[in-house]
């Protein structure tokens, strides 16, 4: 019962210095916060701080490290789904439901994923997306979704452009408020992904 109770106790302080580091990222930007600053507003001393982070880096690189590993999670889980219903299915709809439970995921959290994404948060943040996006792609280890011997253009410029595209796409819909369902959002990405922008824009048919 007393370790259930210190794991409690751990998670409701980590989640309190999470909680503040997203605030002050909105109210002054990353490079401007201090430790300080993360303590007081978590209302805890810095010896707490200290005791689960080196500094605000390791806070912030220990924030990404969870939301990638979630990321990596639901990949792991859909990806042998999604390959096999790319080969053998003309209307693929497993990419909708990787898609979708990515984005609920980025719902649950949307509060760091706006802060982080933003112009005050890490920019180094998207390229550990677009990293992993390339992965997801090319080297999976259940398999890749893309098999670069079929492309048109060289692998990082497509990895790039569906990567910004991505991120783009959801900095709008977090930054509007998430007025539109995870489902809604997988089908605009799923469209402009599979038809491309000039189809989605009604200009090809």
């Amino acid at each position: 019962m007393r370790d259930s109770n210190l794991d409690l106790r751990v998670i409701r302080t980590k989640t309190a210095i999470r909680n503040a580091l997203v605030e002050l990222i909105e109210e002054k930007g990353f490079d401007a916060i201090t430790v300080k600053d993360i303590t007081t507003k978590a209302n805890i001393n810095r010896g707490t701080f200290y005791a689960h982070y080196q500094d605000k880096f390791d806070l912030m690189t220990k924030c990404q490290e969870e939301i990638m590993y979630e990321f990596s999670t639901i990949a792991k889980q859909r990806l042998p789904e999604v390959i096999a219903d790319l080969g053998s299915n003309p209307s693929p709809t497993m990419p909708f439901i990787l898609i979708t439970s990515i984005l609920e995921f980025l719902n649950e959290n949307s509060d760091f994923m706006k802060a982080v994404l933003s112009p005050k948060g890490d920019l180094s943040f998207q390229t550990k997306l677009k990293d992993f996006m390339w992965k997801t792609l090319f080297e999976d280890t259940n398999g890749a979704l893309i098999n670069k011997e079929n492309l048109l253009v060289p692998s990082q410029y497509l990895t790039s452009y569906m990567a910004s595209a991505h991120i783009g796409v959801i900095q709008q819909w977090l930054n509007n408020g998430q007025k539109e369902t995870p489902e809604e959002i997988a089908r605009i990405l799923s469209t402009i992904a599979v038809h491309g922008p000039f189809y989605a824009a009604g200009l090809k048919k």
